[in-house]
């Protein structure tokens, strides 16, 4: 199986580790991540002025590429993924967006939001499924106890995102089962961490992301796994807590063995 790719800015920059584990991790279950050529970043925010077009325009021409191969388009990051559904959504049913798109873009062939948008847990998931993981784990993460955290933008608006429940998610957690690990459940793993404030105000930045890490650690957690970047950073560098917070392809690759 091959899957055109959009890695994001965070992922080619700060975070090139966390797209090589995604890459070779996609080889060792049987799948590739072709990346698209010359694409753009998506903005990192959904832009949500209906009369906003140009800062969607990367989206759609990342879309309308995985269309031209036939292949759905995966994304690593949350926040990519959050912006380029949502985009592609637009181009299903708003037909403003589509013909202003389009005709800025000059397309060979217009792009009306035709391309599957898969964020690389739904790969693992629905292509490779659960189970055919957990028997390509060869280092099970037998007896340790990990928190997911979801954040904000992989579950939300429901309606679009359709990942999973957006307030009561599994798909984290079901993946911390395949590699061998025991997963913790925690009220705080859906909310958000304060991660785009954390420049602007800090402060709320901090207290968000401590009562995320402090409501993990009370239900036991050892380790917390996220799938945002932006999150990884923020309760990593602003909670406070000691608890090791790692992206779910780092901790994948390493269950199933790979250098």
């Amino acid at each position: 199986m091959t899957f055109s790719y959009f890695p994001g800015c965070t992922l080619k920059t700060k975070a090139k580790e966390l797209d090589r584990y995604a890459r070779i991790s996609a080889e060792a279950l049987g799948f590739t991540l072709e990346e698209i050529p010359d694409w753009q970043c998506c903005g990192g925010v959904y832009p949500m002025a209906k009369n906003e077009i140009a800062s969607k325009l990367s989206s759609v021409r990342a879309l309308a590429s995985a269309k031209q191969k036939g292949q759905a388009l995966v994304t690593l990051c949350s926040a990519c993924h959050n912006v380029i559904k949502q985009v592609n959504n637009d181009m299903k049913t708003d037909s403003n967006i589509v013909l202003k798109a389009n005709n800025y873009l000059k397309l060979d062939e217009p792009y009306q939001g035709e391309t599957e948008v898969l964020h690389y847990l739904e790969v693992l998931r629905d292509k490779i499924g659960f189970d055919n993981l957990k028997a390509a784990v060869k280092n099970p993460f037998t007896g340790k106890k990990i928190a997911a955290y979801y954040g904000c933008l992989l579950l939300r608006p429901g309606k679009v995102m359709q990942m999973d429940n957006p307030e009561n998610p599994k798909i984290l957690e079901d993946f911390i089962r395949a590699i061998g690990a025991e997963p913790v459940l925690y009220s705080q793993r859906n909310e958000c961490c304060g991660g785009y404030m954390t420049l602007e105000d800090k402060p709320t930045a901090q207290n968000r992301s401590k009562a995320v890490m402090d409501n993990a650690e009370e239900y036991g957690a050892e380790m917390v796994i996220t799938a945002c970047p932006l999150c990884m950073y923020n309760l990593t560098k602003n909670s406070g807590s000691n608890i090791p917070v790692v992206y779910f392809t780092e901790i994948l690759a390493q269950a199933l063995g790979l250098e």
